[in-house]
This record gives structure tokens, C-alpha cells and sequence, in this order.
């Protein structure tokens, strides 16, 4: 990579489990273009993730007038699920073409960075997954994220993970029957086929459920409640765990924030701030500080405990 390109483009890249997102800025700063793709999360292949990533690339390219021919004046930040580690990171960008410089983290790390510009604080990611970060004194420090088969407690897919055994549960008389634990039966045809559902399905499959979950739980079904108050008990450990760390503020993020922080404790809340920007603003961010040495902003996640 030629890191001594002056550059003319800084793109930001935010990934998740069911989709990504391009946002570009000149070296001015000004927004030109921004677009999304397919799934941005590492754990299902670098080759899909790369080809998500870079069609969204052209979309966005394509609205500022420009293509792949930029790729060596351009500096692109990373922000991707499934990045754990330095090695993660670095296999990420070997993966990819060549840019004039290219970093990667986590989806969380460049959402703390938009979320405070910077500054130190937390977040507490709530999507398809879940994740937990906070970034005190130039050190960053994850708080869950282990992916799917291992937690994602406070997300969409966990949520409908639990809603299937809830409604396997009240199937089999082991759990309360009620109109929620029905239509999910419903929904699927019979018992037999959310078991040939759940063969395939990947989290963002599991995640589809939460709408219907959300709107029984709003009307009051006890299973629906119990699912719900669940998920934002799990989120309201996370964010004291980030207080703990430091995190004076924690900020919610993901398509699950907002539909999840009414159901948090009054502890849980009195800790929450609004981010100041996007995980996109982020990764740019990441994107800008790496392309003038600044290595505050650049720190590889780590895993401390």
C-alpha cells in the first residue's frame, strides 16, 4: 500500500450482521456518497464480506462520480462484526484489494469513536448481535461480543432464539401456552418445521422474529414480557459492567437500542447518553487519524477481563 498518497477519499465501513454501510468524504470533509450492502460480519467469509463491502463501494463511488480507480488515493476504515483480535484484523485486510491504506477493527471500536468523537465512553451495541466496548484512557476493552453460539444476549437474534424454545417449550407442556407461544407455532406451520428452520438459519434469520415478539410484548403476553424484560436485563449488566471499566457515559446503538431501552431499569438508563455520531462517522474518523498518525484512534481491539 502506498501510505505516503496524499489522499482524496476516507471511507468508513460499518458491518454487521445483516447488513453494511458505506459513507465517503472528500479530504475536505464533505459527504459524497453512501450506500449499503450484504452482510458485514467476518465470521460468514471473507470472500462474501469483500464482496458485499466493495458493491457497496461502487454504489456509493457511483453517486460522487468515481470508481475503483480511486482505490490508491482513498484511506478506508473498517468497522466490522466478527473482528476480535489484531489477527482477525490484519487477515481482513489481506483479504481485500489494495487500497492507498486500509484499517480494521471492530464494528464496536468504531462505533465508540463516533459515539464520542473520540473521547473515552461505551456503548452497548444492540443489533442482529450484541457486543459491549468502552474505550478509557487510549486502552479499549471489550464486554461480551462473543458471537452467536456463545451469547448475543440483549439482540434480535438471541431474542428469537428464545422465542422458538419458549414456544417448543409451551408445545411440549413444559412452559405456559399463551397467544404469542401459539402464533410463532403458527408462524412456521408446525413444530417439525422450526426444527428444519433452525438447520440454515443464520442470526439474522433468528432476528426477523423480533418485530412479532415486540408487538406481543407491547400488548402484554406474559411469555412475549418475559422474553423482552430478559433481554434488557442482560443489557442492563452490560452497561454496569462498562461503568465499572470507566465508561462515565454508555451510549445504545443498533436496531435494537431504541426498541429495547424502555424496558431497561432505571440504573441501566441514568448511564446512557445519546451518541454524538454514527459508527460510520467512526470509522471515517478511524480512517482520517490512521492516514495522519494518529495511533489514539488506531489501537487494534483487545480482550481484557
Amino acid at each position: 500500500m502506498n501510505q505516503s498518497s496524499a489522499f482524496q477519499i476516507f471511507a468508513g465501513v460499518d458491518g454487521g450482521g445483516t447488513k453494511c454501510r458505506v459513507r465517503l468524504r472528500d479530504a475536505q470533509g464533505a459527504l459524497i456518497g453512501e450506500a449499503e450492502g450484504g452482510s458485514g460480519n467476518i465470521r460468514l467469509g471473507l470472500d462474501l464480506v469483500w464482496n458485499n463491502i466493495l458493491s457497496a463501494l461502487d454504489t456509493a463511488l457511483g453517486k460522487a462520480g468515481r470508481n475503483r480507480s480511486v482505490f490508491p488515493k482513498m484511506s478506508l476504515g473498517l468497522g466490522l462484526a466478527g473482528i476480535s483480535d489484531a489477527g482477525d484484523a490484519a487477515r481482513t485486510i489481506a483479504a481485500g484489494p489494495d487500497f492507498g491504506r486500509c484499517d480494521a477493527s471492530s464494528d464496536a471500536h468504531t462505533a465508540v469513536l463516533g459515539a464520542f468523537s473520540g473521547r473515552d465512553g461505551g456503548i452497548l451495541i444492540s443489533g442482529t448481535g450484541s457486543a459491549g466496548y468502552a474505550w478509557v484512557g487510549g486502552k479499549a476493552i471489550q464486554v461480551g461480543g462473543w458471537g452467536f453460539e456463545l451469547g448475543d444476549e440483549g439482540s434480535a437474534a438471541d431474542l428469537g432464539r428464545n422465542a422458538l424454545r419458549a414456544a417448543l417449550h409451551a408445545h411440549d407442556g413444559l412452559g405456559p401456552v399463551t397467544e404469542f407461544t401459539r402464533a410463532v407455532i403458527a408462524h412456521f406451520g408446525a413444530p417439525a418445521d422450526i426444527v428444519h428452520f433452525v438447520t440454515d438459519a443464520r442470526p439474522r434469520d433468528y432476528g426477523q422474529l423480533s418485530p412479532m415478539i415486540m408487538t406481543f410484548a407491547d400488548a402484554g403476553d406474559s411469555v412475549a414480557v418475559t422474553l423482552v424484560e430478559d433481554q434488557a436485563r442482560f443489557m442492563g449488566r452490560y452497561i454496569g459492567r462498562l461503568h465499572e471499566l470507566g465508561a462515565a457515559k454508555v451510549c445504545l446503538v443498533g436496531g435494537m437500542a431504541p426498541v429495547l431501552q424502555p424496558w431497561l431499569s432505571p440504573a441501566a438508563r441514568s448511564v446512557l447518553a445519546e451518541p454524538e455520531h454514527d459508527a460510520l462517522e467512526g470509522a471515517i474518523l478511524m480512517a482520517q487519524g490512521a492516514a495522519n498518525g494518529l495511533s489514539s484512534v488506531l489501537a487494534p481491539p483487545q480482550v481484557t477481563t
